[in-house]
């Protein structure tokens, strides 16, 4: 039950990203558009509660909890610049807008872009971590938790890798090739 709450957060979360920017743009009104763009973390308050319900009526504590946690966690630290993202495309291509700023290429600006994703990846891990260590918490020591310590390892993981990636660009930044 708790997969298939996650992949149907998944489908909200585009169904409504793609209804607010169809009304934002589409119909010309920006406050419906944006009323429905804010009704996506509601999406991750259900799967939280859904979540927390399923563990305290016996759940036993898996990888599937620690995947809805770990959903959440991504839709913290990364929604908000998906949706950003997905405003920039959409603003382009039906409204008018600007073209959307690519990231940097090579030199500091890289490097700088890269430590924002890696921010984003961290704060994503960060609360992923701390809704995996409340599950901990909440199962007592008395439940078998392995698989969510296993969870907060992998996210551990994700964070070092974030971290290395950004330091290569600072460290040995892209230079534009001589034409």
């Amino acid at each position: 039950m708790i997969v298939t709450l996650i992949v149907g957060c998944e489908v909200g979360f585009w169904v409504l990203l793609a209804a607010g920017l169809g009304v934002r743009y589409g119909l010309r009104m920006p406050r419906t558009g944006l009323a429905l763009l804010l009704c996506e973390p509601l999406l991750e308050v259900v799967l939280l509660v859904v979540t927390a319900i399923d563990l305290k009526h016996g759940g036993r504590a898996d990888w599937r909890h620690g995947l809805a946690a770990v959903y959440i966690g991504c839709t913290v630290g990364l929604g908000h610049a998906t949706v950003s993202w997905a405003d920039a495309q959409v603003a382009h291509r039906f409204a008018g807008g600007p073209p959307p700023v690519r990231p940097p290429r090579y030199g500091r600006a890289r490097a700088v872009h890269e430590w924002r994703v890696a921010a984003r990846w961290t704060l994503a891990c960060v609360v992923a971590l701390a809704l995996l260590q409340a599950a901990i918490w909440y199962v007592g020591a008395d439940g078998d938790t392995g698989s969510l310590r296993a969870w907060q390892l992998r996210m551990v993981w994700l964070i070092g890798i974030n971290v290395v990636v950004a330091g290569s660009y600072t460290l040995f930044p892209k230079r534009e090739r001589a034409r």
